[in-house]
């Protein structure tokens, strides 16, 4: 191009350095093959047989995971198609906390349906209004799925909690579900509030300490502290607990002051008068009955000594986060000066003591009858990926008691639901006229993926097992799912799998949002990245 010159048409509206794709080849098509690689990623870590990825993120942090969530956050998508699957993906993880991986792997076949479509000579804006039609008839029909009676649940009943969980955390560790479940569901029970509805998943906390196995695992009404007490004191019972944000420590003068001392005596007495002080206001902390003081931040070494001296436990917790959980484990308010605190600040803790868990030193703070409203999972596992892998399970535990604290009903699971979808669905596209009944019958036809996936990762023939299950569906055995120990078809009822309704109903909604949201793009103009040259990344640091 001549210099001064403008060229033609687009060149000469945008900026230089830009980008323009448009069409259908150029830009629908690429779209959605960067959603159908992103859905390759994750569908093969989908169900119980998923495979792990191992992901190593920017900083060189490790993770070897099958959540779907964990995989696709660390993977820092650029493809803004691809990225559309990812948001979809975090909505689900957000609303409900697990089934992101059902959402982006469905997605991801439905644009792939859709690009065959497209070959086919379909316009993109036919096949969304027959995507449109094709969930909106699916969510009639999940309805008529549900389980008779599972909208009345005992959300304090272990069996109905464990039975609802099971399959959520089942995905993540596959063989596991047995121990962790019930583990999880006592954690989750402990703080369930009056109203299940106000559940707060930040209740269950998770202490993840290296060495032992799985089977060590317990739950401890209270939390877990990671580190030790501060002084000789290692363990109290009953104890009143005076919390105290800014430290335990003497202040300095709160304005730069000059003090002149002229002879021993009068830098003796200073001293002294520092010291009568510190004394002073541990006395009264401890005249106020607590036993135990929490500092937030520095204990110093005068006041360390005069606590030990009137038998006071000092524990330091210096994370924000933890000390507004301890001051709601213990009911204690949080002081901001050293000084007296009343009856109505302090809190109160069955035991507090210190123990080592696998050459750890921790802090465990137990509330039995007290307010119960923090749990804590101890985690025992061998090495720090497995411990971190454990964790997403509980969290999907948590998350999917929290979602049947406010929906309990139920839908068949082991991919009965999708296959009944999938024939109904069909039918549905045999009854419409117009174009629409081809993009009705792709909608129809993804939904094969899921027992499909289930079944190649689990190293069965995929093919058989869905002409099987078509077979007894149409035989009208509407919960026939697969049991992939056996590898065989069966009715999920016997083998106790069900998913959470609401799960299946935001996954499939946000898959199909996403899906036509990347088919109403036909053209993508990209300006020139902003920022000059490109320097390497530092070095990645260990994390300690």
């Amino acid at each position: 191009m001549a210099f001064g010159l403008p060229g033609y048409g687009i060149q000469a509206m945008l900026k230089e350095g830009h980008k323009h794709l448009s069409g259908l080849d150029e830009a629908v098509l690429k779209n959605i093959d960067a959603c159908k690689q992103l859905s390759v990623i994750t569908r093969t870590s989908l169900g119980p047989n998923g495979m792990n990825k191992m992901v190593i993120n920017h900083l060189d942090k490790l993770f070897v995971t099958n959540d779907a969530a964990t995989i696709v956050n660390e993977l820092e998508v650029q493809h803004p198609a691809a990225k559309i699957l990812v948001l979809a993906g975090k909505a689900q993880q957000e609303e409900i906390g697990d089934g992101a991986n059902l959402t982006i792997s469905f997605a991801g076949e439905l644009l792939q349906n859709a690009e065959e479509l497209i070959r086919m000579g379909l316009h993109p804006s036919e096949i969304i209004s027959g995507y449109t039609k094709a969930i909106n008839k699916t969510i009639e029909i999940l309805d008529e799925l549900l389980e008779k009676g599972s909208e009345t649940m005992d959300v304090r009943s272990k069996e109905e909690v464990v039975s609802r969980m099971k399959a959520a955390v089942a995905s993540k560790q596959y063989g596991q579900e047995d121990l962790l479940c019930p583990i999880i569901a006592d954690a989750c029970i402990q703080v369930c509030p009056k109203n299940p509805a106000n559940f707060n998943v930040d209740n269950v906390r998770v202490a993840k300490l290296l060495g032992g196995g799985l089977h060590n695992s317990t739950v401890i009404r209270g939390m877990v502290v990671k580190n030790d007490a501060v002084g000789t004191i290692k363990r109290v019972e009953k104890a009143r607990i005076a919390v105290f944000a800014g430290g335990v420590d003497t202040s300095a003068t709160e304005t730069k002051g000059t003090v002149l001392i002229q002879s021993a005596e009068q830098l003796e007495n200073y001293a002294k008068t520092e010291e009568a002080k510190v004394e002073e206001l541990i006395k009264a902390v401890a005249e106020s009955g607590a036993k135990v003081i929490v500092s937030g931040a520095a204990v110093g070494d005068m006041a360390l000594h005069f606590c030990e001296r009137y038998k006071l436990m000092v524990l330091k917790i210096s994370s924000k986060f933890e000390l507004r959980r301890f001051c709601r484990t213990t009911g204690a308010v949080a002081l901001l000066k050293l000084s007296q605190p009343s009856p109505d600040d302090l809190g109160y803790a069955d035991s507090i003591s210190v123990e080592e868990v696998g050459g750890v030193r921790v802090t465990i703070v137990k509330n039995e009858e007290g307010g119960n409203s923090v749990s804590t999972v101890v985690l025992r596992g061998s090495t720090d990926s497995i411990l971190d892998d454990l964790e997403r399970a509980i969290d999907d535990g948590v998350n999917a008691y929290k979602a049947m604290c406010r929906d309990s009903r139920t839908v068949p699971g082991a991919a009965a639901t999708e296959i009944e979808l999938a024939r109904k669905l069909k039918e549905f596209s045999l009854k419409e006229t117009g174009l629409d009944q081809y993009a009705i019958a792709k909608f129809a036809e993804s939904f094969e993926m899921v027992p499909k996936t289930l079944a190649e990762n689990a190293g069965l023939n995929a093919i058989e097992i869905i002409s099987s299950l078509y077979a007894e569906h149409a035989a009208g055995n509407v919960k026939v799912g697969i049991d992939l120990e056996e590898g065989v078809c069966k009715d999920v009822s016997t083998i106790n799998i069900w998913d959470l309704y609401v799960t299946k109903f935001f996954a499939l909604k946000y898959a199909a949002d996403a899906a036509c949201t990347v088919l109403r793009v036909d053209q993508i103009i990209m300006a020139k990245p902003a920022g000059g040259p490109k320097r390497d990344p530092a070095a990645g640091m260990d994390e300690d």
